[in-house]
């Protein structure tokens, strides 16, 4: 039976969370084949549980590109070689799959991205931390309750740190003030000028 974890709210943008369990592999490709083009409907699957979210909202739009774009910002300012991934489904095929928010290759460009970015506004139903971990995925950054986390990859899961290890000189604190500011463009073109 499906769990509604986020019911939908008076607004028109309201977010939907839906949770099955018992789904299985190929029943997850089947319905992800059905959203193939949409932009609108999100699936994430772990181990037989399938998480449909629905509608992406402008909130979370706004605050990934935001990030994404402070992130670029930085690395063009310091002569870092990055590649932009965005959100394009990462699996593990029998067991795993999801899309990340955003998503970089830093150095060069790689099948799998090294950092991965995740924005969460209400709260998450299913996590993609095992799926980004069974990839090797070094780094995620999780925006939430307005602030950045970041976790990295260690020999038994992610570990919760204050410093990325992709970008050591990187003052995540400052991004993620910038991230808050109210105003896209002015974050970006404020942070350009702290970090030039």
């Amino acid at each position: 039976m499906p769990t509604v974890i986020d019911p939908p709210a008076a607004t028109d943008n309201a977010v939907q969370r839906i949770l099955l369990e018992g789904v299985s592999w190929q029943r997850f490709e089947q319905l992800s084949a059905c959203f193939e083009d949409s932009r609108a409907v999100r699936l994430t699957y772990l181990d037989g549980s399938l998480e449909i979210m629905s509608p992406i909202g402008p909130e979370h739009e706004t605050r990934k590109m935001s990030i994404g774009y402070l992130l670029e910002a930085y690395l063009t300012a310091q002569g870092i070689r990055f590649y932009g991934r965005g959100g394009f489904t990462l699996k593990q095929p029998g067991r795993a799959a999801g899309e990340p928010d955003q998503s970089y290759c830093i150095g060069a460009d790689k099948s799998l991205p090294d950092l991965v970015i995740e924005v969460v506004i209400t709260h998450e139903a299913l996590s993609k931390f095992p799926l980004y971990q069974g990839l090797g995925i070094p780094e995620v950054w999780l925006w939430r309750n307005g602030d950045l986390e970041v976790y990295l990859l260690e020999p038994d899961g992610y570990r919760r740190d204050t410093r990325s290890r992709l970008l050591p000189d990187l003052d995540l604190a400052l991004l993620a003030a910038h991230a808050r500011m109210p105003d896209q463009y002015d974050a970006v073109q404020a942070f350009r000028r702290v970090i030039a």
